[in-house]
Parts: C-alpha cells; sequence; structure tokens
C-alpha cells in the first residue's frame, strides 16, 4: 500500500468517527431562570414577595424577658419578685387590588412565667381594606388614640379594653383629618354578668355590639383627639380626649376622660381591681375613674441611644399612679429598660411600689 492508499483510508475512516459522535452527542438542557426574591417598598419596609405571587409578605416580631418586683396592679398581690418571659411572631400580608391594598395582620404571642406558668394566645388576626378592618385587635378606644405614655406600666389607670373583635372604619382625609367608627364585641354573648363580672349584673344572651367613634386633627408640632365608648350592656359609656405635642426630642401629652355615671363601672371607665374586695371594699367603682380621670406624660431624647420617660394618672376615685423610667437602646432594635412606679388607692387605703428590669430584641 502506497502513502497516497493510506492517507486517503486515514481521511476516510475519520469523516466516518465524526459523523457517529454528531450523532450521539448529548445536549445540554437549558438551565431553569433562578428567581430571586423581590422586594416589595410599596407597603414600607421589610415586605417582599412570596415567590410566584403578587402577594407581600413581611414577617417580625419580638423576645422579651423581664424582672418585676411587686405589682404596681393590684396591692393585694404576694408576688414580690416575678421572672416574665415573651414571644411574639408577626406576619403581615399586602396585595394591591382595584379597592387599594388588601392587608392581613396577624400575631401570636407566647408567655412563660416564673413558676411554670404558660400561655399562648392569639394576639391578632385581622382583614383590612379600603379603610375597613375585620376581626381581633386593640379596640379603637386604645388603638386609635395612641395608649396612654411610653412607659411599661402607662395603664395602672384603666384607659380601655383591649384584644376583641371588630368591625372596624377609618377615614383619613390627607390633611390631618382622621375618624374611626368601631362595633365591637361585648364578649358577652351568653354571660349573665356585664363588666367585671363581680360587681355588676347585666344581661343574658345579650346580642348588641359595643361602639366606638372618634376623630382627630393633626396639625404641625399639635395632635388633637377625642373618642368615646359605648358599654352595651351596663348602658353606660366613656368619653377620653387627647392632645399630644411632639418637639423633636420633646414629646408630650395631655388626656382625660369621663364616665357617663361614675358609681359604675363600665368597658370604657373600668379597673384592672374591680373583682378584688380588698383593694374595692366598697363596691368595684371604688377602684374605677368614678367621673373623671386624666394621663399625662413626656418622654426626652437624652442622647441618640439614651430616652426618659415619666406618666403620672389620677382619677376621681382618689387613685395615684407615677412612672418614671430609661429607655436605653445600645444597640439598634435592642431595648435595656428599668422602670419603678408608685401607686396608691384612697379608698382602700393602701399604695405600692413597684420595679421592672425589661430587655426587648425585635426582629
Amino acid at each position: 500500500m502506497n502513502i497516497r492508499s493510506l492517507l486517503l483510508g486515514s481521511a476516510a475512516a475519520l469523516a466516518a468517527a465524526s459523523g457517529a459522535q454528531a450523532a450521539d452527542a448529548i445536549v445540554a438542557a437549558e438551565p431553569e431562570p433562578l428567581e430571586y426574591v423581590r422586594i416589595c417598598d410599596a407597603y414600607g419596609a421589610g415586605y417582599f414577595f412570596i415567590p410566584g405571587t403578587e402577594t407581600c409578605l413581611k414577617i417580625g416580631g419580638r423576645v422579651r424577658t423581664e424582672g418585676e418586683w411587686y405589682d404596681a396592679y393590684n396591692p393585694s398581690s404576694k408576688n414580690g419578685t416575678l421572672w416574665h418571659t415573651r414571644a411574639e411572631l408577626s406576619i403581615d400580608t399586602a396585595t394591591d387590588t382595584e379597592y387599594g391594598p388588601l392587608k392581613t395582620n396577624t400575631v401570636y404571642r407566647w408567655d412563660w412565667q416564673e413558676g411554670g406558668t404558660t400561655s399562648t394566645k392569639l394576639l391578632w388576626a385581622n382583614i383590612s381594606l379600603a379603610g375597613f378592618t375585620v376581626g381581633k385587635l386593640d379596640s379603637q378606644y386604645n388603638l386609635y388614640m395612641g395608649y396612654a405614655g411610653n412607659v411599661i406600666n402607662d395603664d395602672v389607670v384603666y384607659d380601655g379594653p383591649k384584644e376583641l373583635n371588630q368591625f372596624t372604619y377609618k377615614y383619613d382625609a390627607g390633611n390631618g383629618f382622621t375618624a374611626v367608627i368601631s362595633l365591637e364585641d361585648s364578649n358577652s354573648s351568653a354571660d349573665t354578668s356585664s363588666y367585671g363580672g363581680a360587681w355588676q349584673t347585666g344581661k343574658a344572651n345579650h346580642y348588641a355590639p359595643d361602639v366606638v367613634a372618634g376623630a382627630g386633627y393633626k396639625a404641625g408640632a399639635w395632635t388633637l383627639r377625642v373618642i368615646g365608648g359605648y358599654d352595651s350592656i351596663v348602658e353606660e359609656g366613656a368619653v377620653k380626649a387627647r392632645i399630644d405635642a411632639d418637639f423633636g426630642d420633646f414629646k408630650a401629652f395631655l388626656m382625660g376622660g369621663w364616665n357617663t355615671d361614675g358609681d359604675k363601672l363600665n368597658k370604657y371607665a373600668g379597673s384592672y381591681l374591680n373583682t378584688n374586695r380588698a383593694a374595692c371594699p366598697t363596691n368595684g367603682a371604688d377602684c374605677g375613674w368614678g367621673d373623671w380621670a386624666f394621663w399625662t406624660g413626656a418622654s426626652y431624647q437624652l442622647t441618640p441611644k439614651l430616652q426618659a420617660n415619666a406618666q403620672v394618672a389620677y382619677t376621681d376615685s382618689k387613685i395615684f399612679a407615677a412612672t418614671a423610667n430609661v429607655a436605653w437602646r445600645p444597640v439598634k432594635d435592642l431595648l435595656i429598660e428599668p422602670e419603678v412606679s408608685y401607686t396608691d388607692w384612697d379608698a382602700a387605703d393602701q399604695d405600692q411600689w413597684a420595679g421592672v428590669l425589661r430587655f426587648e430584641r425585635k426582629f
């Protein structure tokens, strides 16, 4: 065989091999596109789109642990020292609709008390759209008004109910004026007791909800709000008015309340001690407001990480409550807060000093 025949044979063999390899080649599939979590900033910080949907989700919460010495709410308490730990998980969703954002707000709470006492609850769970809210959250009598002062024991003098089902409409004019009306669960559909149980006699199989209505206006550093609540079982109610001033580092408020019948407790002018006969020697109203109550307080930002807060409250029934604390935030989202409170119940001729040391981390 000459060289020319050898070269032609080799070329033919290579061509055949190349054709066979081309026929057997494996074609790699195109990779699936990665779907990254997208930020959803239309509803505020922390929201992101649930992959594959147009619903935005935000997850947050807090872990809190605190030591408590005596009880600012109850002079008959036997707890000298109590250690309390709490965890909360909040889940918020929002979706854009032709009527505005459709939102949900859910908060779960777990508590551990010294001595092994534990509790778990669905704190809030509600749906909102176009100014309407339905479900469980704190009464608008408190929520709309901003509660009381910036202290832990802010409601030793009772300022209203919390954690109830409601159907609420809130109006915001966009110029500083807002208004709210709410039908709220009386928590009494099959009860024979009204507010407080031990001191009041209510109506069995009650069917009417409680009603809360209020309005407010904000202009510059000043905010004025008024709200009223009607307890449909006791058939009495209360009105609160509040003015806030915000001058940056210094903030202050004054809030007053009027009870439609000072000789009775109702859900909106009540007491945390209405079942305690040692502290309420004559009747439950001794631990309520009487005809009126007021709260005032202030906060001052001492440094970027340290704030001082104080609050004083007093009632027509001669309950006096004073609280002061400092809130230290050594790093972002961490709070260390020591607080001291003094309460005097004139009707019971008792008083109480109490303290709290709180550590709280939000996320």
